[in-house]
C-alpha cells in the first residue's frame, strides 16, 4: 500500500510527517461547499493518521465567498458554535488513534488569538483536537506587530502543550496608509524569531517548523539559514 509505504520510508529515514493539509471551507453558507469540505477534512484526518504525520490542519473556514477571508459574521458567538460542531463531526467520524485535527490561527476568523484557541478547545472538548500555530496569521495590528514576542511567549504559556506544528514565516509593517501588512521571508521582516525558538525549544523536539509560502528553492534555502542562525546565536538545537 503507497501511504503505507510512505510511513515506513519517513520512520526508517527518521522523518517527521508535520502535517497532511485539509485545505477548505466547511463552514461555508453554501450547503455543496460545506458538504464537499467536511468530506475532504474526514478524507484527510484518516490519511494523517494511516500516514503517521503529526496533524491534519485546516482553517476553520469563513461565512464569506473567499474559503480563507473576511465576513462581518466570522467572530460571532454562531460561527463559534458552527465551527466547535464541525470539528466535533470530523473527528468523531474518523476517531483518530495516532495523530490530532488542528485549525491553523488566522487573523480573519477562530481562533486568532491563545484566548480563542482556548476557548475552542475547551467547547469542542475533545481529545484529538489540537492546536497548530502561525503567529504571522495572529499579527494584525502595529500593537500585535511591535510587540509580537509577548504576543508569542503567551501563546506557548497557554497553549504549549496542545502545539503540534508551526509555520514559519514572517511579516513586514509598511508606511501606507491605512495599516497595511506584509507577509515576507524570514529574516526580513519583524517576527521575533529568537522568541519563537526559545519556546518551540520548550516543547516536544519532534514538533515541527515549516517554512511555506516562498516562490523559489534559493528563497527556502535563504530562510531555512536565517532561521538555523538565530537558533545558533541563542543556543537552540533545531
Amino acid at each position: 500500500m503507497l501511504v503505507q509505504a510512505y510511513r515506513e520510508s519517513a520512520i526508517s529515514n527518521d522523518i517527521v510527517i508535520s502535517e497532511v493539509g485539509a485545505w477548505s471551507n466547511p463552514i461555508s453558507p453554501d450547503s455543496v461547499v460545506r458538504q464537499a469540505a467536511l468530506e475532504h477534512c474526514i478524507r484527510q484526518l484518516r490519511l494523517a493518521d494511516e500516514i503517521g504525520a503529526r496533524c491534519c490542519v485546516n482553517i476553520a473556514g469563513s461565512l464569506g465567498e473567499q474559503w480563507d477571508g473576511q465576513h462581518p459574521d466570522n467572530f460571532s458567538d454562531g460561527t463559534f458554535d458552527l465551527i466547535v460542531d464541525t470539528v466535533r463531526d470530523i473527528i468523531d467520524t474518523v476517531k483518530p488513534r495516532e495523530t490530532f485535527f488542528a485549525l491553523e490561527t488566522m487573523p480573519w476568523v477562530f481562533p486568532d488569538s491563545a484566548d480563542s484557541y482556548l476557548a475552542l478547545i475547551k467547547a469542542i472538548d475533545r481529545k484529538a483536537f489540537a492546536v497548530h500555530l502561525d503567529p504571522v496569521n495572529m499579527i494584525s495590528s502595529p500593537r500585535v506587530y511591535y510587540r509580537n514576542g509577548e504576543m508569542i511567549r503567551e501563546f506557548f504559556a497557554k497553549l504549549g502543550p496542545y502545539i503540534k506544528n508551526c509555520h514559519a514565516k514572517d511579516i513586514r509593517l509598511s508606511g501606507k496608509l491605512t495599516v497595511h501588512l506584509d507577509e515576507v521571508l524570514p529574516g526580513t521582516g519583524a517576527l521575533d524569531y529568537e522568541m519563537f525558538l526559545r519556546e518551540l525549544d520548550k516543547l516536544d523536539p519532534d514538533t515541527p517548523l515549516m517554512i511555506e509560502h516562498l516562490s523559489s528553492e534559493e528563497e527556502y534555502a535563504a530562510a531555512a539559514a536565517y532561521i538555523r542562525g538565530v537558533a545558533v546565536d541563542i543556543g537552540v538545537k533545531l
